[in-house]
């Protein structure tokens, strides 16, 4: 097979809740995490999607991640609560504590919720979605494994340690942003090692610490910060916020995802939900989202802009064009989600060799 290939979100997420069922998890948790991997390549976000199916299931089967965690909320004050997500899937722990951030922003206002005892926990905006959806304005922070260096080293110590935030909307779209710490996200160079193909200068360095345009030696070695110094320096917030504070591992304490098998990453996290009728009323503050976007729209564009979009528009239509047309899969992650399959008696669907019509 040497095509891309076009499928169903329902056939995919089909064929992941039937694979994490597989790896023990429950009807409930399998249904959550394959509903986020399929949102993560409905909007574009390919790096986060389905392809990462064999290593969460490598956790698993290894005992590293538990499939069916207990996940703890302990009130600690007011508006905050802390969680513990016994060893589990992030997305899980991370569902129950954005939940309870916006639980807690209904009475208070302002909801806080840290997490310890996670793993990582996908698509960032997923949570931003979540919380939209419910009317609350969110920020969500999280460490990881060590990818970058700290400004003026030479070996990996931060995370690319996403940070991600929404804010409702009106009339018009609403503002969502999920971005890493790193000029490009290391997922998408894993998918470049994946396919064999190269990336742009400037990206990484190798473990020897030199320039590479090798995705796959890129990948062993060290994702750049973007904005050089900048881009250290909020990925030092994400890691004491995320995990100093939390009680999570930090300071390049997290296992790799990918690479070190010797015991749980105990990744942290931290939700933050607030109401967006705190300052006015909720009308006057969609009315002003609403005028935000329009401004945008009548700014004088660049040369070669066509058209000028809040943060979040332009995945939310990519997600409108594949819901109609189909999620494009590439030939090598169908022939490792084909081969998983195989091994749990899960068949991958067959998908289409072009995309449906509009």
């Amino acid at each position: 097979m040497t095509e891309t290939r076009f499928f169903t979100p329902e056939d995919l997420t089909g064929y992941a809740e039937a694979m994490f069922r597989s790896a023990g998890m429950s009807e409930a948790d399998a249904r959550l995490i394959a509903g986020d991997l399929v949102k993560a390549n409905l909007r574009g976000v390919d790096s986060h999607g389905v392809s990462r199916i064999p290593m969460y299931l490598e956790r698993l089967r290894r005992g590293l991640v538990n499939p069916r965690p207990e996940v703890k909320v302990t009130k600690v004050a007011g508006a905050v609560a802390h969680v513990d997500g016994d060893g589990g899937m992030g997305f899980v722990a991370s569902e129950v504590a954005m939940t309870t951030a916006c639980d807690l922003a209904g009475e208070m206002g302002i909801g806080l919720a840290g997490v310890h005892r996670s793993t990582h926990f996908g698509m960032g905006a997923a949570y931003a979605l979540r919380a939209i959806e419910r009317g609350y304005i969110s920020l969500i922070f999280t460490n990881s494994s060590p990818a970058i260096p700290m400004w003026g080293g030479r070996t990996t110590f931060l995370g690319a340690s996403p940070i991600a935030a929404g804010i409702p909307g009106g009339r018009h779209a609403p503002y969502v942003m999920d971005m890493a710490m790193t000029v490009i996200a290391r997922g998408k160079i894993r998918l470049a090692a994946m396919k064999g193909d190269p990336i742009p200068e400037g990206l990484a360095l190798d473990v020897e610490g030199n320039p590479t345009t090798d995705a796959a030696k890129a990948f062993e070695g060290v994702c750049l910060p973007f904005g050089g110094v900048k881009g250290s320096v909020l990925g030092t917030l994400m890691d004491l916020m995320s995990g100093v504070l939390t009680g999570a591992n930090f300071g390049g304490e997290v296992k790799s995802l990918y690479f070190d098998h010797s015991g749980p990453q105990n990744v942290g996290h931290l939700f933050f939900a607030i109401r967006p009728d705190l300052f006015m009323s909720l009308t006057d503050f969609e009315a002003r989202m609403d005028a935000y976007y329009e401004r945008i729209k009548e700014l004088p564009k660049a040369a070669g802009v066509e058209e000028i979009m809040m943060p979040g528009e332009p995945e939310q239509r990519r997600e409108d064009q594949r819901r109609r047309e189909g999620i494009p899969v590439t030939a090598n992650v169908i022939r490792d989600l084909t081969a998983e399959g195989a091994g749990a008696g899960v068949a991958f669907p067959e998908g289409r060799a072009e995309p449906a019509a509009a």
